[in-house]
């Protein structure tokens, strides 16, 4: 792959800080479990048929609830799901500690593409992937470092994903108006109503035939804007194993739920 990853020296900005608001209309309550006094849980509601209990990001309870169900009701089945919610949250607490630690020094490795790659300092302003390593100025501290990776992966990403909409639009007689990279954590590709096809920069990481599957996915909404039979009639038709890739984003998943790449 030609090196064509260059930045200038305003590869570093101060960081800014953002707030997003969040639409909810919540109300916390707080609950007895079992050995487990004053547990809080967040109570979401909304004009959903079902109740559902989450675990989210920051290891607190989530509960979603329809109008019309009582209070009582929500708490007879938050008491049954005493144990299911231990057990995430603890799991939960594991995958944070494992977060808070995370850092990239020189000589650490990054994937790229599925495969492993090392952190090298390199004189001068420039940041990049030469096929052998990332590479970026010397006496960078982790969080620069960080950053810098982040910059190469979007650029290798813009590059490596653009090339493959083109082949698989080809094939697939889809014309996409745009090829966008974005931040995504939640989903790894998406197609908009004017069909413009937008992937995540983690994509960059996964396995050479599991981008593929990501691409091929998105292009086959520009036939059929939805997930019915004929659209994954479209995906298996070029990608007959897209099952198999699946579970190879699964497993990438998961690793990426232990990094902080924030």
């Amino acid at each position: 792959m030609p090196n064509r990853l260059k930045k200038t020296n305003n590869l570093f900005p101060s960081p800014n800080i953002y707030s997003k608001i969040t639409h909810y209309t919540t109300n916390k309550r707080k609950e007895n479990f079992k050995g487990h006094e004053h547990m809080n849980y967040t109570l979401l509601r909304s004009n959903r048929k079902t109740i559902a209990i989450r675990i989210t990001e920051k290891g607190t309870v989530e509960v979603r609830a329809p109008y019309k169900i009582s209070e009582s009701e929500i708490d007879r089945l938050v008491h049954t799901k005493e144990t299911w919610i231990m057990e995430h949250l603890e799991a939960r607490k594991q995958i944070n500690e494992q977060k808070s630690t995370f850092s990239l020094n020189y000589g650490d490795s990054v994937l790229f593409m599925g495969k492993e790659y090392p952190i090298c300092a390199k004189s001068g302003h420039s940041v990049g992937f030469d096929e052998s390593c990332f590479y970026m100025p010397e006496n960078l501290n982790d969080r620069e470092i960080k950053f810098a990776v982040i910059q190469i992966y979007k650029m290798l990403a813009k590059n490596v994903l653009t090339d493959k909409v083109i082949k698989y639009a080809r094939k697939m007689l889809v014309i996409p108006t745009d090829v966008k990279i974005n931040s995504a954590k939640k989903r790894w590709g998406s197609c908009s109503g004017k069909n413009s096809i937008n992937f995540s920069w983690r994509l960059i990481m996964a396995q050479d035939d599991i981008i593929d599957y990501v691409v091929i996915h998105e292009l086959a909404h520009i036939c059929e804007h939805n997930h019915s039979s004929r659209f994954w009639t479209i995906v298996e038709n070029i990608l007959p194993d897209y099952k198999e890739k699946q579970e190879g984003l699964k497993i990438l998943q998961r690793r990426l739920s232990k990094e902080d790449w924030d």
